[in-house]
């Protein structure tokens, strides 16, 4: 504020942002007159200014370091509190977030993309030509499904006696289930001996031998598995029938659909499926 005595009248016209009592009037000297020109509010280091709009080529912050020019924010930024974007928000650099971020929807585009929902699901493609790839681990719990089958597992359960209809097995596994059971198949495959018999009377007779066990794939050892000789000449399995009891091995003979009944004279020789 200041006093202005003037020799010849002097008007001072008010202007867009800037105020003055008394304006648009005429000063003579004959009559000292106070002039105040303000800007409507206070501009000090310690005042809260705000501008309706504010359009420099760039804005240097905190002596520099932060910088805003044109649609571009150079330096580093602090936000301490709530940061509302309404439209899109690009970023040309890492971003670190120190607590939790909430979204509705994130989408990433690297090679491909990928969506993460608000229910915690994610969806890896919408068509049968999109193909993700991964390099190092993936971990998961729970299962997983293949063409709408769930797995639960991957198992090296090597005699898959488990029989799950969830569980993968490991190439280890499959090669200890299918080594053993081909060794016990040709080894069961192989086994054929001769025996000969003696009678216990005369519709059975009794040979000191002990069936082999069919491999777990094959259906059990049977009469099926044999053939006998009744005196050199080969017997109808249909009129046969056999049981293990114990260590012996037991032929029991239909008398009469033979048509013939055993006698301790007869010989009658085993040949099959005999573990030795």
């Amino acid at each position: 504020m200041a006093t202005l005595i003037f020799k010849d009248p002097i008007v001072f016209q008010q202007g867009t942002g800037l105020s003055i009592i008394p304006g648009n009037t005429e000063l003579f000297a004959k009559q000292p007159r106070t002039v105040t020109f303000s800007i409507g509010q206070t501009v000090a280091n310690t005042s809260d200014v705000k501008f309706n709009k504010l359009t420099p080529n760039s804005i240097f912050i905190d002596n520099g370091t932060l910088q805003f020019s044109g649609n571009t924010i150079s330096g580093s930024l602090t936000q301490a509190g709530n940061l509302v974007v309404t439209t899109n928000f690009n970023n040309h650099g890492p971003i670190t977030v120190v607590g939790n971020i909430t979204f509705e929807k994130l989408t990433t585009q690297l090679t491909q993309a990928t969506t993460l929902f608000n229910s915690g699901s994610t969806l890896f493609g919408d068509t049968t030509d999109d193909t993700h790839q991964y390099t190092g681990s993936l971990l998961t719990t729970g299962s997983f499904s293949l063409n709408n089958y769930n797995v639960n597992e991957i198992s090296n359960d090597t005699s898959l006696t488990d029989s799950s209809t969830t569980s993968l097995v490991t190439g280890n596994a499959a090669e200890s289930y299918a080594s053993l059971h081909t060794k016990l198949i040709n080894t069961y495959n192989n086994k054929s001996f001769a025996h000969t018999g003696s009678f216990v009377n005369v519709s059975t007779s009794s040979f000191a031998a002990v069936t082999a066990s069919a491999p777990s794939t094959y259906t059990a050892t049977s009469v099926n598995d044999f053939m006998f000789f009744l005196n050199g000449g080969i017997m109808e399995n249909d009129s046969l029938n056999i049981q293990q009891s114990g260590s012996l091995f037991l032929l029991k003979v239909d008398n009469g659909s033979i048509g013939y009944n055993l006698s301790s004279l007869d010989e009658i020789v085993a040949f099959g499926k005999f573990n030795s």
